[in-house]
């Protein structure tokens, strides 16, 4: 069995006075995709935003690779091995697609800063579109760009919020092949918020399922029950 390497325990995060996690507990290993699902609005992308350090936590802890790192500014979590892809994709649309990979350079050392020549293996596209614009893109291309951008960093934790948000179906099956490769080689934890269910279900080897800044189920995908599941997700 694959150690856990992230390990959220009790947070709590707030927005002001409103209350976005409440004892959240969620765990991340090596090797096998977490996937976190649920309605609009119900704490998925605040808990992500937590893990990467983008909105500090109110209470709890948050421990990557047996050390804790919830008071850790983003840029020195991003050191670590952490990587996020953001829901909106947030790639620079005036920068080219080769200059928007290269900004994955800022947390490698100086001799390894190259684009790994992976990348262009698994998007083919953003090997021809080098030259192009990040805002000439179309999503799906975007998305590829922005997982690709996260890949230059050689992360071991990938943080990916809803991937496959307006995009065409044959890009999201290109997402979904990627994804479990990168989880079959064994080097990296992967967390995914997702809301399409049945995209789910086939990469996640873990399910958590939130409501209202809680978490109401937690396992391993062939333990829960998948009636249950859609129906905590259906509006």
């Amino acid at each position: 069995m694959a150690r856990a390497m992230l390990q959220v325990e009790n947070v709590d995060l707030y927005y002001g006075a409103a209350i976005a996690l409440r004892k959240v507990s969620v765990e991340a290993e090596v090797g096998a995709v977490t996937c976190v699902m649920g309605r609009n609005g119900v704490g998925k992308t605040s808990l992500l935003r937590a893990i990467v350090g983008a909105h500090p936590i109110t209470s709890g802890s948050i421990k990557w690779e047996g050390a804790e790192i919830s008071r850790l500014p983003m840029y020195e979590r991003a050191r670590r091995g952490i990587a996020w892809v953001p829901q909106g994709r947030d790639i620079f649309p005036l920068l080219t697609v080769k200059e928007n990979l290269e900004t994955g350079f800022a947390v490698l050392p100086r001799g390894e800063r190259r684009i790994p020549d992976e990348i262009f293996e698994l998007f083919p596209i953003l090997k021809t579109m080098l030259g192009r614009r990040g805002g000439d893109l179309s999503g799906g291309q975007q998305q590829q760009l922005a997982i690709g951008r996260a890949l230059v960093m050689k992360p071991r934790l990938l943080v990916l919020d809803e991937p496959t948000e307006g995009i065409q179906p044959s890009i999201i099956k290109d997402i979904g092949r990627v994804i479990d490769l990168l989880r079959s080689r064994g080097t990296m934890a992967i967390v995914l918020v997702e809301q399409y269910f049945d995209f789910a279900q086939e990469l996640a080897q873990t399910m958590v399922v939130m409501d209202r800044g809680d978490v109401v189920l937690s396992g391993r995908r062939e333990e829960l029950d998948e009636a249950d599941v859609r129906r905590r997700l259906s509006v």
